[in-house]
């Protein structure tokens, strides 16, 4: 219980760090670009397939739940509902953390055991705004438009599932779909995947640059990195949820 207590407390100290180095210049610019681009660029292809197969998934569940009602008319209405506020922000985040928390535990463990941070320290480089603010940011930036592109691709995946058993032609479903979507839905929910890429940059980087024992340590940094952000990002999902509802009851 202690080393859990002291775990959290460090990790809690660094993102704090983490948070008062992104507020304050000189700003990292090229190469927070340069994480950018890694970061989210690099992340498009598997959030879209993703989204497009979580679409198609969901409008087959919503049509099999609300075929029993006689209410099909109303899937493109929840699902995208159903996407836009939960599904598409928890998913990106969870997929977001596999793919991104590893690659940051990783580099940046195998940056520490090869000794390239001091070899930075050396040469007058702040490490820590080098390596970690600028991931930190990136991810804080590259979260909430991920997400926006699950939601659209989650949309259109459920669009192909609908047409190609009812043909519902593409206006109509898209009217639909965004008829009960108000900006209360849409902007809370995806700002809130901010909050995920600060959970899943800072828990990767504090792995990653404390990171010992070799080979072995990095490859432990990466996995420990996807557990500890997944975890994470799921109880602060709850945490947000009820304060969302709590600024927008209806």
């Amino acid at each position: 219980m202690v080393r859990l207590l002291t775990l959290v407390g460090d990790i809690s100290a660094f993102a704090g760090r983490a948070l008062t180095e992104a507020l304050r210049p000189p700003y990292e610019w090229r190469e927070t670009v340069r994480q950018l681009f890694e970061l989210g660029c690099r992340s498009v292809p598997l959030i879209a397939a993703s989204g497009f197969a979580v679409g198609i998934v969901l409008s087959m569940h919503t049509r099999a739940s609300l075929a029993r009602f006689g209410a099909e008319a109303l899937i493109p209405t929840g699902l995208a509902i159903a996407l836009v506020r939960e599904t598409g922000p928890l998913t990106a985040g969870l997929l977001l953390s596999g793919r991104i928390g590893a690659g940051i535990g990783a580099e940046l463990g195998a940056m520490k055991v090869t000794e390239q941070i001091d070899a930075l320290e050396a040469t007058a480089v702040d490490s820590f705004r080098f390596l970690v603010v600028t991931r930190v940011v990136a991810c804080v930036l590259a979260l909430p438009i991920l997400t926006s592109l699950m939601n659209i691709t989650g949309i259109l995946g459920g669009f192909v599932a609908e047409t190609a058993i009812t043909g519902m032609p593409l206006q109509t479903y898209f009217r639909q779909a965004f008829s009960a979507i108000q900006f209360s839905d849409l902007i809370p929910a995806t700002l809130k995947t901010a909050v995920f890429g600060f959970i899943i940059a800072t828990v990767a980087s504090y792995l990653g640059v404390n990171t010992t024992r070799g080979t072995e340590g990095v490859g432990q940094a990466s996995t420990r990195s996807v557990v500890a952000a997944s975890i994470l990002i799921i109880v602060a999902n709850v945490v947000l949820v009820r304060i969302i509802f709590f600024f927008y009851p209806a």
